[in-house]
């Protein structure tokens, strides 16, 4: 009986002591287990700030060539180019009468007459009063500009000759130009060269006394050569007012017979307006087509 009531006594005796160790245990345990933790978060955050500072310090030190590579686009600028302008062709062949005769300077052509012919130009006056293109003895000889003037027709003034032939040849036609009405419907008067067209007005047709004045080519001044102009037309037959002012003269000179060593001159000046009629446009299209 005793040893049962102790064997009950110290059963009962240890049971509060029990609770209590394993509630210690419990608590030693959980913080145990908070500082694990708290060590475990404080090495991360260690961890993470030095992984950060080097590589924010990598990224300070780095060469340029780490930044993220960009892909590039070239655009490509096209100049804006004027077109390409067609220089002056001349409906005239030009290389084919030169191979003929180096002295051949223009074409001189008359629409609605029969003057229509080469223009050559040399040393002398007399080569060609009596010489063809091809280089033979003729009387009619050719078509030629003063000695003394120049040969890209840049001369204040610029004489032309030709015979006056009965067949109606060379520059028969320019006595024709004497009479008011042949005058008015023949105004116009093209001279083609290599490099371009010059288009002239006819101002006066006149006969005169073969002078040597009537063939001055050079001036001291614009004065003196518009005093010039208003002399040499003065008691023309036929006459038409310039259309603005003369800034260059023209003569086509050729025999004529009302006195002995008489002359008719026809007076052309250069248009400035570039017009061109319809009758030198048909002028133009012939030669063209005749070169084809």
């Amino acid at each position: 009986m005793v040893n049962r009531k102790k064997g009950g006594e110290s059963a009962q005796g240890s049971t509060p002591g029990s609770k209590k160790q394993r509630r210690m245990a419990a608590v030693a345990l959980a913080g145990l287990f908070v500082l694990i933790m708290a060590i475990i978060l404080l090495m991360g955050l260690w961890g993470k700030g030095k992984e950060e500072v080097e590589t924010t310090e990598e990224i300070a030190s780095g060469p340029a060539t780490s930044e993220p590579e960009t892909t590039m686009i070239q655009i490509t600028q096209t100049e804006e180019t004027e077109p390409e302008t067609v220089g002056y062709v001349s409906p005239i062949d030009f290389e084919g009468l030169w191979a003929v005769n180096p002295d051949v300077v223009g074409w001189l052509s008359v629409p609605g007459t029969n003057i229509d012919y080469p223009i050559l130009h040399t040393v002398d006056n007399e080569t060609y009063l009596h010489r063809s293109l091809e280089g033979e003895e003729t009387v009619a000889g050719s078509i030629f500009l003063d000695c003394d003037d120049e040969g890209d027709f840049s001369s204040l003034h610029n004489v032309i000759y030709g015979h006056h032939m009965k067949d109606g040849s060379m520059f028969k036609d320019v006595v024709k130009f004497k009479e008011q009405e042949y005058f008015d419907q023949h105004r116009d008067i093209i001279i083609y060269t290599p490099d371009r067209e010059i288009h002239l007005r006819t101002l006066a047709a006149l006969y005169v006394k073969s002078e040597p004045i009537r063939r001055k080519t050079s001036f001291q001044s614009q004065e003196g050569f518009d005093a010039y102009v208003e002399e040499m037309i003065r008691g023309a037959g036929a006459l038409a007012p310039p259309e603005g002012e003369i800034s260059r003269l023209y003569s086509l000179i050729t025999c004529s017979y009302e006195f002995s060593d008489a002359r008719t001159i026809l007076y052309a000046y250069e248009r400035k307006d570039g017009n061109v009629d319809e009758e030198e446009e048909i002028s133009t299209a012939a030669h063209k087509e005749a070169d084809s």
